[in-house]
């Protein structure tokens, strides 16, 4: 009898491995995120620098030109790199604590495609322009942050666990109106990328609340009309000094 008992509490064969299996990959999920999350934002980091270095000494008004399509979309990708990945971070930490660190730089790859894709947006509809057009743009840009579509992406690039894509466009979807800003008041200007960026990043990361929302899409509509009205005091919209 007592041999019996302690054969019961033994483990079949094979059952070892599998028990050692599931102990190993939840020993794997805390080392799997300490590295995603200082990877994500290192890479960010590093292409901020290089974005700054590429970008200095680059004309920065609204006539600006964009140059030939693959110098554009190597400083573009590098870019929407700097900008986007801290905001992504969140999905950075669910992707690697579902897949693992190797499913992290799929996942950005793929998060950053989606980026390079409005970058050839960007390059096919771009026209150097005046304040009039930037006006427009913005304005439009500021009702778009009240629209129920913009709504429906920020939730989405919030929730989104899936693949890289998926959660790409929805994030697109969500910051289409502060790029459109980017792109009118001057595409290549740092100090409109830094601006954008901290937009994004709040958006992804704060609760939608219409105290700072509605403020913001407001700012945003008062900066279009800015820009008809005193265009010297916007960024970008006036040569440098």
């Amino acid at each position: 009898m007592k041999v019996e008992r302690q054969n019961a509490a033994l483990p079949a064969a094979g059952e070892t491995d599998d028990l050692a299996v599931p102990a190993a990959v939840a020993r794997a999920m805390p080392a799997a995120t300490a590295a995603a999350l200082p990877g994500a934002l290192g890479l960010a980091a590093a292409c901020w620098v290089i974005a700054v270095r590429q970008m200095h000494g680059m004309d920065i008004e609204t006539v600006t030109r964009l140059g030939s399509f693959g110098a554009f979309i190597a400083v573009w990708v590098v870019m929407m790199a700097a900008m986007m990945l801290p905001a992504a971070a969140p999905a950075v930490l669910r992707r690697a604590q579902a897949g693992g660190v190797r499913a992290v730089p799929l996942f950005a790859g793929f998060y950053l495609a989606v980026w390079a894709l409005a970058g050839v947006a960007v390059y096919a509809v771009y026209r150097p322009h005046g304040t009039t057009a930037a006006c427009v743009v913005t304005v439009a840009a500021g009702v778009y942050e009240f629209a129920p579509l913009k709504r429906l992406f920020r939730r989405s690039c919030r929730e989104a666990t899936g693949f890289g894509f998926q959660f790409g466009l929805c994030c697109a979807g969500s910051s289409a109106g502060l790029m459109a800003i980017l792109a009118a008041l001057g595409v290549m200007s740092v100090t409109w990328m830094a601006v954008i960026a901290v937009l994004v990043l709040a958006q992804k990361l704060l609760p939608a609340k219409a105290a700072v929302d509605v403020p913001l899409a407001l700012a945003i509509a008062g900066l279009g009309v800015l820009i008809i009205t005193a265009p010297s005091l916007v960024p970008g919209l006036s040569p440098p000094m």
